[in-house]
């Protein structure tokens, strides 16, 4: 199948006129939007290249011996715990999240030695390092006015810093503002249906995030991909999609996930998504190395590869014919692990949706996508979403 931009599809404006009640809704790029603060949103892949590249620069790693750690309460803030590191007289400030992670490489409950008066809570953490069986300890600390530390690991955690991440990145996708195909999306306008991929990029409409999480999210949506017709006839526009993660601290593994789309709405929820795929690497001693070898290969080959295969599976999914009658349709379903009640609602769902009910396999995975996304519990949501990925990757 040929693959072009389709001016049929789009609208008078400049958008293109998408069908969400298709595909799933992904809710992970708007989780991220709903919770960051401004001075942790940045308008560029340069600014936040920038602001964490500098951030790496002013930082230094160390393995030291846990038992010679000193923990001592701030002159300057009685109330408040530093540390005194091997090889060093001058204090260090844990962070909430390094505090934590001490906390817990010693045994001790990070929430209870909070709530102590910090004399107190010092001396438990003391005993705790002094009485640290696993010896030596990992830091990573930063000089930003003071010197902080960022996080506490074991010897052999293998660090990704978030600037390794955005330079991958940014090898495909420029400066994310539209130099290249790769850009911060657009926005759907849910009273028209209409999804406008050219907003300015503002702190309220980015998706390029850092704190101790590092998170980006672009689209090719200058370049829609038709991928068959909708029951009016018109073009089922799609266009591609990945966001990626990190955190250098180690609160979160490095992974990039790939997708196909039809919009992205103002809080940033990702609707009629198709063809998820994620790769995930744990900070473990060869993480660096599978980083190189793994992950940023992967995320050039989704760039610049064709969406051809995508669209030859969702035609084979909707040329392929497997129930012609109500009994074909409770066959197919059951036989697939769906209860009677969720046979029911799959095919009342597609006989609504497309004033017909299901007969091809893309028919059934778009009618229990559909029914997957109105289950509350999200374990419920991505068992039913995981049987209609099955039933469209075998088809392909």
């Amino acid at each position: 199948m040929d693959v072009q931009v389709l001016d049929g599809g789009r609208d008078v404006t400049g958008g293109y006129k998408v069908d969400v009640s298709r595909g799933e809704r992904v809710g992970r790029v708007s989780s991220e939007w709903f919770n960051r603060p401004d001075d942790e949103r940045f308008l560029s892949l340069d600014d936040l290249f920038a602001s964490v590249k500098g951030r790496a620069e002013r930082s230094r790693t160390r393995t030291v011996e846990s038992a010679a750690i000193r923990v001592e309460a701030s002159r300057d803030n009685p109330e408040r715990l530093v540390l005194v590191l091997p090889g060093t007289d001058a204090p260090v400030a844990p962070t909430h999240w390094s505090f934590g992670q001490l906390a817990s490489l010693v045994g001790a409950p990070a929430a209870y030695l909070r709530q102590l008066p910090a004399p107190l809570a010092g001396i438990n953490l003391q005993y705790g390092l002094t009485n640290h069986r696993a010896e030596q300890i990992k830091t990573l600390e930063t000089e930003d006015g003071r010197t902080e530390l960022r996080a506490v690991t074991g010897p052999d955690y293998g660090r990704i810093y978030d600037h390794e991440l955005v330079s991958a990145v940014r090898r495909i996708a420029g400066n994310g503002t539209g130099d290249t195909r790769w850009k911060v999306p657009g926005v759907l306008d849910w009273s028209t249906g209409i999804y406008n991929p050219q907003v300015d990029i503002t702190r309220d409409t980015t998706t390029l995030y850092a704190s101790d999480r590092v998170f980006l999210f672009l689209v090719d949506d200058l370049n829609p991909i038709e991928a068959g017709r909708l029951p009016d006839g018109s073009p089922d526009l799609y266009f591609r999609g990945f966001y990626a993660w990190n955190s250098e601290v180690g609160a979160k593994t490095l992974g990039i996930a790939s997708f196909y789309l039809r919009a992205v709405c103002q809080n940033r929820n990702l609707w009629g998504v198709e063809d998820f795929q994620e790769i995930t690497i744990r900070h473990s001693k060869y993480a660096a190395s599978r980083f190189a070898h793994e992950a940023a290969p992967a995320l050039s080959r989704f760039a610049e590869s064709s969406p051809a295969p995508f669209i030859d599976g969702i035609r084979a999914a909707r040329e392929q014919i497997v129930a012609r009658s109500d009994e074909d349709r409770q066959d197919f379903l059951r036989k697939r692990g769906f209860s009677k009640a969720e046979t029911g609602r799959i095919v009342e769902t597609v006989l609504a949706e497309e004033g017909r009910p299901p007969e091809s396999v893309f028919d059934f995975v778009q009618g229990i996508t559909a029914v997957a996304r109105s289950k509350p519990q999200q374990d419920a949501r991505l068992v039913m979403e995981g049987k209609a990925k099955v039933l469209l990757e075998k088809t392909a």
